[in-house]
């Protein structure tokens, strides 16, 4: 044989050798080293299912449980394993259609992955769980999974107690990924703010699939199960029978109610109005009603104790006096006299009090409420020669409402607290060019002017009066089930505040005396209950909005503080009852029951006549109505001019005459503007009792006349707008 063809043959036979070695080699690795089609077998024979543990229970402070959990179910799917799926059965059970189905799918891939269960449809209802349960054999790559849900026992405490919902890509980054997708966080109040103690701990238990993917049973018999750990109990200082007076009493209201107990810090109501059922913010109708409650231009889901912000009006007045009693411009005694008006500066004050010596001295001034006195004693604080200018006199008024915890966050256990507003000598140089006195801002002397605050911040700076200078921050949580050291979130609330302790006790007791005088004999003898001495202040604030681009005044918001008893004080209250008047007519009542109610227990039989008048009295601003139908009119419009279709407008039509308490016995003529652009596709009635203007802001598609007796249908047939007479 030819030399050349022996080193051709011996060439070949080692690329042969060295195939098998490399093939050899391979399954080697693929059968003895890699685990990667062991765990594919594993995957395509056992399931992995997430158990979510049961979120902490929270206890009230006689050990009511008034929030804990209950099991309902969530369709996931895992992409991947979607094969062969009965899809319009499927959707027929969902009542989606395929390409929503599709789009599920799709958008499950794009935030959690092929390979990851992700939330198909969530919160199912019973029935609905029972169908799924009964063929989910039928849908490869779908599962249900447990899922508890909040109960809220009492139907009681929607703003405090806070819902929970699904994470979001924002939640899972924030988390460096410590949450998946179809895990469920705290989305506000307590549930937010320790979501880290009511959560618990995921766990994993693994299941046996056949080859129709139903379960069939515990792999290995549990052995590579991880438990899941359920979340710890939170103890608070909330008082739920208290709670429920409280909503009661500010039904079909606006405003708000804190109660705090002075000598804890302990909230033991709060109510934020109008509020809402918080268990309808669980369930598989979540996700409409939460959208309901998010247009509502009442706002029901903001917390107004937090971020209601107020002028305090005349409940500022005990502040002002203890503040120039401690800087020495005035003594208990300091009178004024005043005939019904503040002459004192370019701008007229009114006071409501007319008769002689009705601000004698602190005292008086106090329970008649006199306004000229109380603006003279702020313009001494500020005038004060000690001080040599006036801004330096106005700095050093502002350290003393800083430190009461005004125009700052207080740091209560709720999320997205407010600070309030208490301005600073540079927005005043700002607006008057540097060139300002101790009469510009003269009502600050009375609560209004640009100062702000939250009721929270004015229930706590009753507080620090009660107690004669010391607060604790305002919390709910007094402690955490299995407490550790490592649980510290609670150490800023156990630390007592004595900002205010160097005033002397003479300044506290004239202002208290003052203060009881109120309710004895002065502005708000609607408050006084038998038996118990109340230190109170009653106010009236002003309100102004913007309606259809003009400021409007608005009634006045009715403003109540108080704390009692005045020797051991136990409960310090603050209300806000917006557009409602005097204060001592709606807030001071309203404040009174609560009182009562905290400290004997019991609201004597001959006064729930009057707790039933007041809750079933309805004081829902009437300018509230215009402001919803601008916002929602304004929102149909919008969708119809970005997507060219009218059904935007009929909805928002039926939506409109659907919350009417009567039914419209005639309609109003409606023109319809188009361009080329803006085709209307149906026809389009308004009904006779649709507020007489423009349904859209700038009166491009419809515009409202006078009512007939006939209605006027505006047609297009694809070319032509026809009227027709109906």
């Amino acid at each position: 044989m030819p030399v050349f063809n022996q080193s051709r043959q011996t060439i070949i036979r080692l690329i042969f050798a060295a195939t098998f070695l490399i093939i050899a080699g391979r399954l080697f690795v693929l059968q003895v080293v890699s685990d990667k089609y062991k765990l594919l077998a594993l995957d395509n024979a056992v399931y992995r299912k997430v158990v979510y543990p049961d979120r902490g229970i929270i206890f009230d402070r006689n050990n009511k449980a008034i929030l804990n959990n209950t099991i309902i179910y969530d369709l996931t799917v895992t992409p991947y394993e979607v094969k062969k799926v009965d899809t319009g059965f499927l959707c027929n059970l969902l009542s989606i259609d395929t390409a929503e189905f599709r789009e599920r799918i799709i958008t499950a891939i794009i935030k959690n992955g092929r390979y990851r269960p992700s939330v198909f449809e969530g919160l199912l209802s019973l029935d609905l769980q029972a169908k799924l349960e009964e063929n989910i054999w039928r849908f490869p790559g779908f599962t249900l999974i447990e899922r508890p849900i909040r109960n809220y026992l009492y139907n009681a405490g929607a703003h405090l107690l806070g819902d929970i919902g699904e994470v979001d890509t924002a939640i899972i980054r924030r988390s460096n990924y410590f949450y998946q997708m179809g895990d469920y966080v705290g989305r506000s109040g307590l549930e937010q703010y320790y979501e880290s103690v009511l959560m618990g701990q995921r766990g994993i238990q693994n299941l046996i699939k056949d080859n129709r993917n139903r379960l069939q049973g515990s792999w290995e018999n549990g052995k590579y199960d991880t438990a899941a750990s359920a979340g710890r109990n939170l103890y608070t200082y909330l008082d739920i029978e208290l709670q429920q007076l409280a909503e009661k009493l500010m039904t079909n209201k606006v405003g708000s109610i804190v109660a705090i107990d002075p000598q804890t810090g302990g909230i033991l109501s709060m109510v934020s109005g109008p509020s809402f059922d918080p268990n309808d913010l669980t369930g598989s109708t979540r996700q409409k009603k939460y959208a309901k409650l998010a247009l509502d231009v009442s706002a029901p889901l903001m917390n107004r104790a937090t971020r209601g912000l107020y002028e305090p009006g005349s409940t500022f007045k005990p502040i002002g006096g203890l503040v120039a009693l401690d800087m020495g411009v005035i003594t208990a005694n300091y009178g004024l006299a005043c005939s019904g008006a503040y002459y004192g500066c370019s701008k007229i004050v009114r006071c409501e009090h007319h008769n002689p010596g009705h601000a004698a001295n602190m005292r008086l001034a106090l329970a008649n409420s006199c306004n000229s006195y109380f603006c003279q004693i702020y313009r001494l604080t500020l005038d004060n020669p000690k001080d040599r200018n006036v801004k330096k006199g106005y700095t050093r008024w502002e350290e003393y409402m800083n430190a009461f915890g005004w125009g700052k966050k207080l740091g209560v256990d709720l999320p997205n607290e407010l600070p309030g507003n208490i301005p600073d000598t540079t927005e005043y140089d700002k607006d008057y060019r540097g060139s300002w006195n101790s009469c510009t801002n003269v009502t600050l002397g009375i609560g209004q002017d640009k100062m702000q605050v939250t009721p929270v911040q004015l229930a706590n700076a009753m507080c620090i009066i009660a107690n004669k200078g010391y607060y604790y921050i305002p919390h709910f949580v007094e402690g955490i089930e299995n407490e550790t050291a490592k649980d510290s979130m609670l150490n800023k609330f156990r630390e007592k505040h004595a900002a205010l302790t160097h005033i002397p006790d003479e300044a506290y007791e004239a202002i208290h005396a003052g203060m009881q005088d109120v309710v004895e004999n002065g502005t708000a003898r609607s408050a006084k209950v038998p038996g118990i001495s109340i230190c109170a202040k009653t106010g009236t604030a002003e309100k102004y909005t913007i309606l259809d681009g003009k400021r409007i005044k608005l009634p006045n918001n009715s403003m109540f503080v108080c704390f009692a008893p005045r020797e051991n004080p136990k409960i310090a209250i603050a209300v806000a009852v917006e557009n409602a008047g005097f204060g001592s007519t709606w807030a001071a009542p309203i404040a009174s029951f609560l009182i009562e109610k905290y400290l004997t227990d019991s609201i004597r039989a001959d006064r729930m006549k009057e707790v039933e008048r007041i809750s079933n009295t309805n004081l829902m601003p009437s300018y509230l109505r215009r402001k919803q139908f601008i916002a929602d009119s304004t929102r149909a419009y919008f969708y119809f001019n970005l997507r060219k279709d009218s059904s935007y407008i009929k909805k928002y039509l039926r939506g409109y005459t659907t919350n009417e308490k009567k039914p419209a016995k005639a309609t109003q003529p409606v023109k319809v503007k188009t361009r080329e652009e803006e085709p209307v596709s149906s026809s389009i009635k308004i009904p006779a009792d649709t507020p007489p203007a423009n349904v859209f802001p700038d009166g491009k598609i419809i515009h409202i006349k006078r009512p007939r007796k006939t209605d006027t249908i505006w047609i297009n047939d694809g070319k032509h707008l026809k009227k027709q007479e109906s």
